[in-house]
Formats: C-alpha cells, structure tokens, sequence
C-alpha cells in the first residue's frame, strides 16, 4: 500500500485535473472530425483510447518532470516532498515506472491509423523535452500548449486521415488557452522559482498578468468562432460561446498572483471549461 500511494503521487493519478487538461483537446478534435449520423461505436471506442492515453502518458510526463527537476523540487515548498525529490522513490524506478506506462501507452496507441501512429510518436520528443524549457527561456508555457494540445490533431486525423485548416486553428486557440492557464498556475511558484533561477512566462508577465491573459484568452475565442464558421454551425453554437467568455472572463477578473490558492482554484476551473467546450462543439455538430 506505502508503495501504491507513491505511485499515485510520483504520477498525480490523485490530481485528475492534469490528464483531463490533456483530454479535452483529444476529445475536441475527435469531435469535430466525426459524423455523427454514422454509428457512434468508433467515436465512443476513439473516444476511451484517447482517455487512457492522456492518463498514461500524462503520469509518464509527470514522472520525467519529476527526474529533470529533482534538484529545483527540493528548494520549492510545493513541491519538496515529491517522491523523487525527496528519494522515497529512486530516479532508477522512476525510469523503469516511464518505461512501463510508455509501453502501456504503445498498446493503445496501436489501435489507431498509420498516420495517427506516426504523428503520434513524433511528438515524443517534444513531450519529453518540456520539462527542460524552464532552464533555457521565459516562454515553457508556449511549449507545453503546442505539446500538451498536440492530441487535437491526433483526434482529427484519427478519423479523417488527414489535416486541414479547422483543427489547425482549433489547435492554436489551444495552445493559447493553455499558455493562460499555466501561466497563471505558475504564479503560485513565482517566489521560489527566481531564487532558483527558473523562468516561466508567469515571471516574464508578473507585472502585467492580465493583459497578457486577456490577450491570450482572446485569441482562444477567436479560434473557435473561426471553427464555428468553416464548420457551418448554428447559431446555437454562438450563443453557448457566450458562457465560455464569461467564464475567461472571470478567470482573469477573479486572479490575485500573490494568493496561491486563488491561483489553483482558477487553474482547476478549466477542467470545467474544456468540457463546456467540448459540449459546444457536440451541439455544433448535432443541432
């Protein structure tokens, strides 16, 4: 049992707010690439693959940050009693933990075209590269959008076999809306992480946060007004963006960066706004 609970912590499988944030981007893509009047086994099957997969290869990501950043956790006061960082678990069974949740991850992976598979691999590198980005710019959250939304584009061409314009856009609104919300779970570490020389886009904007959150979380409208539109939905659709708005809008409205607790509590809050979005775009897709 002392070994399980380490597990779940070392892979926050007890935190679901991080594999869901993977999730939703899945789903979307999945989404907006089905038609629907065909039977829905295929999406509901797609639609579990791409849930184990974002839990698997969340809590593999978890474990590398983990490793990469064992010497910065120790010096954190949120994260020193990590396992890693506070060697109740060794780097050694960290690796073999990554190899067995990638292998699992392959399984499931493998149920899926060509395609999906190939592209699917090939952001590997940059999933397991962005835990070093802290070191070498401001700008990691960036880096985490295009890597964190990477499944939206696996979800399309898991369906349609190939890319095009919609998904793309859908794609970048993603990435801006994760480049807002990490920026803004960063600022419960600001202190910790400029005394030990990290850097993170919630430093580089501590002094304007929200403008740059309102920048980022206008582009995320636009794309997915752009999407309505090259996708022929209703005005239904336009109506439900509304309740997305507002709820960016008091994101921003509602942060303080100097309450750590308001800061986690407007970052778990997306949760609630991925899936409003995927609900928009079902009805968008149905009505």
């Amino acid at each position: 049992m002392k070994n399980l609970k380490l597990f779940i912590q070392l892979t926050r499988l007890d935190k679901p707010i991080g594999y869901m944030l993977l999730f939703w981007p899945c789903l979307w893509g999945l989404t907006i690439a089905y038609d629907f009047e065909n039977n829905l086994n295929i999406y509901i099957f797609y639609l579990v693959l791409f849930f184990l997969g974002s839990v698997l290869m969340r809590s593999a990501g978890c474990i590398v940050n983990d490793i990469a950043d064992k010497n910065y956790d120790k010096n954190v006061s949120r994260t020193k009693n990590r396992p890693i960082a506070s060697e109740k678990i060794s780097v050694i069974k960290g690796l073999f933990y990554v190899s067995l949740l990638c292998s699992l991850a392959l399984i499931v992976l493998i149920q899926f075209n060509k395609l999906t598979i190939i592209l699917a691999l090939g952001s590997m590198p940059l999933a397991f590269a962005y835990p070093y980005m802290k070191r070498l710019t401001y700008w990691p959250q960036l880096f985490l959008g295009i890597t964190f939304n990477y499944g939206l584009l696996l979800g399309w061409i898991s369906i349609q076999e190939n890319l095009s314009l919609v998904p793309i856009i859908l794609y970048i609104g993603a990435i801006f809306w994760t480049l807002g919300y990490d920026t803004i779970y960063g600022f419960q570490d600001i202190k910790d992480d400029e005394i030990i020389g990290v850097k993170s886009t919630s430093i580089k904007f501590k002094n304007n946060p929200k403008k740059f959150l309102s920048l980022c979380y206008v582009i995320t409208i636009i794309s997915i007004i752009i999407v309505g539109i090259k996708m022929n939905f209703n005005n239904f659709y336009y109506l439900f963006l509304i309740l997305i708005a507002m709820h960016l809008f008091f994101q921003i409205k509602s942060l303080n960066i100097k309450n750590g607790n308001i800061c986690l509590n407007i970052f778990k809050s997306n949760n609630i706004l991925g899936l409003i979005i995927f609900l928009n775009l079902l009805l968008g897709k149905l009505i």
